[in-house]
């Protein structure tokens, strides 16, 4: 049994009533997920399991499951499960490959499995994954589940391959970061929000709605991350910090300080951005978290991530007396309240 990461328990303890309502649809999914362990050859079982015990609060799911909801005495939908299942494996895979790009060694407080068999061994089962993903996908009454993850799983490469090509890159637009995390983070959380809605049999109009409430929840949830990375406390966000000054990656609130910074905190910036060691992040945390404030830019990232909240909540509002839309503008509120913890202007 893998060891569980403490600085994580809190991020995992404060969704738990969220996600209290889909509970059994959870344990379904954990059910059907490790079953689908002994349909991959033998050489790969061992890997497909580390990564399914070595997972995350599993939002996209949670997403799907909302999506799906009609009552609380309804039990999980057989085609609900699969579906959801798809999009994890999808998900999961897309961090295994990130892994390799990033060359991070450790996630979760477990080694990755490109740091456990090798990049070459992590590229192979990442692509196992996608084919055991798109492989479910078949198996439901209407080809548009299959459309949908293989569109939408196209679109998650794209994004990846921009971002790698952009790494570095400190003439970043705010145009193509948008356009970048649109591909990479929002299009999964958008296909879990449409293939819910979907099996649901929901009127076209609502499965755009609920679609485009994914979307915008996804961009939000990459803005808070970038937050995270910069202000958040590991031991309350569950992640660990300056992974993307350290990497190079211009995020939201970086892009804004390149542009902005001056003298001091221009130093600093740049040193944190060019720097692979954690500790030297920690020393220069302090002097950006401060240009954070002095310069508006805490405030500024702030008002884009409501703006995407209430966006995705506006689309929803002619739908609000559905149950189902109730349980995404719940989870929209979580997300709320954990930007609120790192970034109080919120």
């Amino acid at each position: 049994m893998l060891a569980t990461d403490p600085k994580r328990t809190a991020a995992l303890s404060s969704i738990a009533a969220i996600m209290e309502p889909v509970s059994e649809h959870m344990d379904a999914l954990s059910a059907f997920l490790d079953e689908q362990v002994e349909t991959f050859e033998p050489e790969l079982r061992e890997m497909v399991r580390y990564c399914l015990v070595n997972q995350g609060k599993r939002i996209r799911p949670m997403l799907l499951f909302f999506s799906n909801w009609s009552t609380d005495e309804a039990p999980p939908s057989p085609d609900a499960i699969r579906a959801a299942a798809v999009v994890e494996l999808v998900h999961l895979a897309t961090l295994v490959h990130d892994d390799i790009l990033d060359d991070a060694a450790i996630r979760h407080n477990s080694d990755t499995v490109s740091a456990k068999w090798g990049p070459h061994v992590a590229v192979l089962l990442g692509d196992a994954l996608f084919a055991q993903a798109l492989n479910l996908a078949t198996h439901f009454d209407t080809i548009e589940v299959c459309r949908a993850v293989s569109a939408s799983t196209r679109r998650v490469c794209a994004g990846e391959i921009r971002q790698t090509f952009e790494r570095g890159n400190a003439a970043l637009s705010l145009d193509d970061y948008f356009h970048v995390i649109d591909l990479k983070t929002a299009e999964l959380f958008k296909v879990s929000c449409f293939l819910g809605a979907h099996l649901a049999n929901f009127e076209p109009t609502v499965v755009e709605a609920y679609a485009e409430f994914g979307r915008r929840l996804g961009v939000a949830y990459q803005i808070f991350d970038d937050m995270a990375d910069i202000l958040g406390d590991e031991t309350k966000i569950g992640k660990t910090l300056g992974t993307d000054l350290a990497s190079g990656k211009y995020t939201l609130p970086i892009i804004l300080l390149q542009h902005r910074a001056e003298g001091q905190a221009k130093a600093a910036l740049e040193a944190a951005t060019h720097s692979s060691d954690t500790a030297d992040h920690a020393e220069l945390a302090e002097l950006l978290q401060q240009a954070l404030r002095d310069l508006g830019i805490q405030e500024e990232v702030s008002q884009r991530f409501e703006a995407e909240l209430a966006a995705g909540d506006a689309a929803l509002a002619p739908f609000s007396n559905q149950p189902s839309a109730q349980r995404l503008l719940s989870l929209s509120k979580f997300v709320r309240t954990q930007m609120g913890r790192i970034s109080p202007t919120s």
